[in-house]
């Protein structure tokens, strides 16, 4: 009934993962092996210094959910912060960021990717690691998606001595075509495999990790010391008869998908247009605005899945015209990947990890390149360095695994930061509602709605006469990697969104 199918960001994650499953591993296995290697493949959008998500279903259980996501630091009221803003032109907007040492938010995905492969795994860690090793080690070819993203972060990837060190030859960033080898992160694997994760944690290299940070950053040793990996029961919707699991609170990602096809549930089958979604997503962010303004407040996201919200604004949704919030979210491009597998005895994984822009730091004589999610806007609306207490920031990663019958029929995830839940749902409603294929579903045109600015691939059929709001339009003239990259497998096959380069093997 079932085969082994993997899809990934990248053609060497897909061949660790091909390589494990051929050996006796499971999809947990392989979706480890896989992340591992695309910290190399894939160096611009994942790495240890960041964080995640995972969902894992074992045949005949209920998917559960893994976060791994980053903390917040202890609260630090130190005021020479290195916390530098940035300007990054992807051509159709001009984005900020901020980077330096006080972006940096506890790392946990080396944590969690232990952690899960110990509850989970079959095959011993050295063995799971050995692709990340090797391709850590003798590099492999930056593709013409890696060199693309290289290039916008050139501001951050040469901020520091340490990473133009890592990420230059003859002085000049690294180009689509040319070696990317990274033999610290090598040597750093290496000594996982036999010694786990504790010594960066709590042992040696934590020690050093804050000292190099100390001038102008936050990182300490009780917040690397007590990180924990949380164990969650999935956000969860049925429809049709399909359930959907995706990333509970406080993800927003999860919640904010389940909202939005709430919204849309009694439509008829087929009938799902893009005009219907654009004003689902409306709605959409005017709850989010309403009900989720806590910064403290890091389970918010529970209350926009009670039903008598729902209802609220289902009514909303029903109306002819909607007045929209010009200003509800800054757009944010997104350092993200996703690996989705299931094997062949009907094991699942969907892991989400980011390493944000990066915060322009590489820990020295690691490879490792250490997380901006601080100076992330989406994820500190609020404000910067508001946090009254650790806490786990909110994220928008959604990794998602649908069922009938509590047998898995779809594993899904996306990258895009603030887009991934527009393109998992659209991808959903494509799927589950207007029957297109697996490929149909992901590579049709896309749209996603921030306030009121309408960003959309041309070439959507979008009927503008019969949209009752006043939208600044923001048309693509191609499909891009701004709509996010969903990679998704099913009992039989998979498929790697083209806007990001990834590849799938079902065998």
């Amino acid at each position: 009934m079932f085969k082994n199918t993997v899809a990934t960001g990248s053609k060497e994650a897909t061949d660790a993962a091909v390589s494990i499953l051929k050996n006796g591993g499971n999809a947990i296995d392989a979706a480890v092996s896989a992340v591992f290697t695309s910290m190399t493949s894939e160096f611009a959008l994942t790495g240890v210094g960041g964080g995640g998500a995972m969902m894992v279903k074992i045949r005949g259980e209920e998917p559960t959910i893994y976060d791994f996501f980053v903390d917040t630091p202890t609260p630090n009221l130190q005021v020479n912060k290195e916390f530098e803003k940035i300007q990054i032109d992807f051509g159709e907007s001009k984005q900020y960021f901020h980077i330096g040492k006080a972006s940096i938010a506890i790392p946990g995905t080396l944590k969690g990717l232990c952690h899960i492969h110990k509850l989970h795994g079959k095959l011993p860690l050295p063995v799971v690691l050995e692709s990340g090793i090797h391709i850590a080690k003798y590099g492999c070819r930056l593709n013409a998606e890696q060199a693309y993203i290289f290039k916008l972060l050139n501001s951050i990837f040469l901020y520091s001595n340490n990473s133009k060190e890592l990420l230059t030859q003859n002085n000049k960033l690294i180009k689509e075509g040319e070696i990317f080898k990274n033999v610290d992160f090598a040597n750093f694997l290496e000594r996982v495999a036999h010694e786990g994760d504790d010594f960066f944690y709590k042992g040696d290299l934590s020690e050093k990790i804050v000292s190099y940070l100390k001038d102008g950053g936050l990182i300490d040793l009780e917040s690397l010391k007590t990180y924990k990996v949380i164990k969650r029961k999935p956000a969860s919707m049925n429809l049709n008869g399909n359930i959907i699991y995706t990333n509970p609170a406080p993800s927003s990602g999860g919640s904010l998908i389940i909202f939005l096809l709430k919204l849309l549930k009694y439509e008829k089958r087929n009938a799902i247009s893009i005009n219907k979604i654009i004003k689902a997503m409306a709605v959409t962010d005017i709850a989010r605005k309403k009900i989720c303004n806590d910064t403290n407040d890091s389970l918010q996201f529970f209350k926009l899945l009670h039903n008598d919200i729902i209802k609220k604004y289902q009514s909303l949704y029903n109306n002819n015209v909607i007045n929209i919030d010009d200003n509800l979210t800054m757009i944010n491009r997104g350092c993200t990947t996703q690996v989705s597998i299931m094997d062949k005895n009907g094991n699942c994984a969907s892991v989400t990890t980011s390493n944000g822009e990066g915060s322009g730091y590489v820990i020295p004589n690691t490879g490792i390149m250490l997380n901006n999610m601080l100076g992330e806007e989406d994820l500190n609306p609020n404000g910067f360095h508001k946090w009254k207490s650790r806490q786990r920031l909110p994220t928008m990663m959604s990794p998602s695994i649908i069922t009938n019958s509590n047998l898995p029929i779809m594993v899904l995830g996306s990258g895009g930061s603030n887009r991934i839940r527009s393109a998992i749902a659209q991808v959903l409603i494509n799927y589950l509602y207007n029957c297109k294929s697996l490929e149909e579903s992901i590579e049709s045109y896309r749209v996603h709605l921030e306030g009121n600015d309408l960003y959309y691939e041309e070439g959507a059929k979008i009927k503008f006469d019969k949209i009752n709001m006043k939208l600044n339009l923001k048309p693509f003239k191609n499909k891009s990697l701004f709509f996010g990259g969903v990679n998704a497998v099913t009992t039989s096959e998979g498929y790697s969104d083209t806007r990001r380069g990834g590849t799938y093997e079902v065998f």
